[in-house]
C-alpha cells in the first residue's frame, strides 16, 4: 500500500510539472480553458499588465441577417479576469481576427446584433452574464479579482459572417471563412504592452507590435458542416507581439447597413 501511495504521488507530481512546462492554459469548467498572463522578454523595461482570458472552441451558428440574408456565423464566447498586480481597475478596447492558413486570408469580428441576440439565447438564457459585444466591452474597466478570491469575470462575444448558408449561393472562385480548416484566432487589447520595430524599408515609419493571445483551433469535417464539434483547440495558447494586419470584410454598405437597429 505504501509503495501504491508513494507511485501515485510522484505521479500527480510529474502531471503538475509538465502542466507547467507544456503551456499557461487550464481548464476551470467544463467546455472553457483559461489562458493566465504571461511575461514577455519585450516587456522589459515598464509596467505590462495582461488579462486572463477564458474561452470556449469557436461555434457555429445560421441566422438571417438584414440585407445579407441567410448566413454561417462563427463567434468565441470568452471571459476576461483582471489580475494585474497592481489590484487596480483596467481599461481594455478588444479586437479580434481569425487568420486562416490554409486558405490565407484575415478576418475581423463585426458588430452584429441580429447574431448576437441569438447568441445570447444560446449561451445566457438568464442574461447572468451579461454578454458584451466588442465594443461595448471597453466601455468599462475590468474590476481586480485578488488572486485567492472568486473571480470578477467579465463576459463578451467576438462574431463573424463565415459566408452564405445556402451551398449554392456561394463564389466557387472566392474562398469563404467557413471554407477553412486551420486557423488562429489573434486578440489584441487585452494588455497595455507594446513595441516599436524597425521599419521594414527605409523612409518608411517603425511598426508598432502589441502584446496579442494567439489560439490555434483545427477543424474537421465537411466544409459545408456547421457543427460546432468540428472546431478543436490546438495546445499550446501563446501570448505574442504583433502587428495589426490587412483585413476582410463584407462590403461595407451592407456593414453598415446591419449595425442600425
Amino acid at each position: 500500500m505504501r509503495t501504491r501511495a508513494a507511485l501515485l504521488g510522484v505521479m500527480l507530481s510529474m502531471c503538475v510539472g509538465l502542466s507547467f512546462l507544456c503551456g499557461q492554459t487550464s481548464q476551470p469548467a467544463f467546455g472553457e480553458r483559461e489562458v493566465k498572463s504571461q511575461p514577455s522578454e519585450l516587456d522589459k523595461g515598464k509596467y505590462v499588465w495582461a488579462m486572463d482570458v477564458r474561452f470556449k472552441d469557436p461555434r457555429i451558428i445560421t441566422i438571417k441577417l438584414p440585407t445579407r440574408g441567410e448566413r454561417i456565423c462563427w463567434y468565441l464566447w470568452y471571459q476576461v479576469i483582471n489580475r494585474s498586480p497592481d489590484g487596480k481597475p483596467q481599461e481594455i478596447a478588444p479586437s479580434f481576427e481569425i487568420v486562416t492558413l490554409d486558405n490565407p486570408g484575415l478576418y475581423r469580428d463585426e458588430i452584429l446584433i441580429t447574431a448576437e441576440e441569438a447568441i445570447k439565447k444560446l449561451e445566457d438564457k438568464a442574461n447572468y452574464q451579461d454578454i458584451k459585444n466588442t465594443v461595448l466591452i471597453s466601455k468599462f474597466a475590468i474590476p481586480p479579482s485578488k488572486p485567492e478570491a472568486f473571480p470578477k469575470a467579465v463576459t463578451g462575444v467576438a462574431i463573424w459572417d463565415a459566408g452564405p448558408a445556402d451551398p449554392k449561393k456561394r463564389d466557387p472562385k472566392f474562398k469563404e471563412l467557413s471554407d477553412t480548416t486551420r486557423f488562429s484566432i489573434f486578440i489584441r487589447g487585452m494588455s497595455n504592452g507594446f513595441v516599436e520595430v524597425d521599419a521594414p524599408a527605409p523612409g518608411l515609419p517603425p511598426i508598432t507590435q502589441y502584446k496579442t493571445l494567439q489560439l490555434n483551433f483545427k477543424r474537421k469535417g465537411d466544409r459545408f458542416s456547421t457543427d460546432s464539434r468540428d472546431i478543436e483547440f490546438v495546445s499550446p495558447a501563446q501570448w505574442i507581439y504583433r502587428s495589426a494586419g490587412r483585413t476582410i470584410t463584407f462590403d461595407k454598405k451592407d456593414e453598415e447597413k446591419d449595425k442600425k437597429p
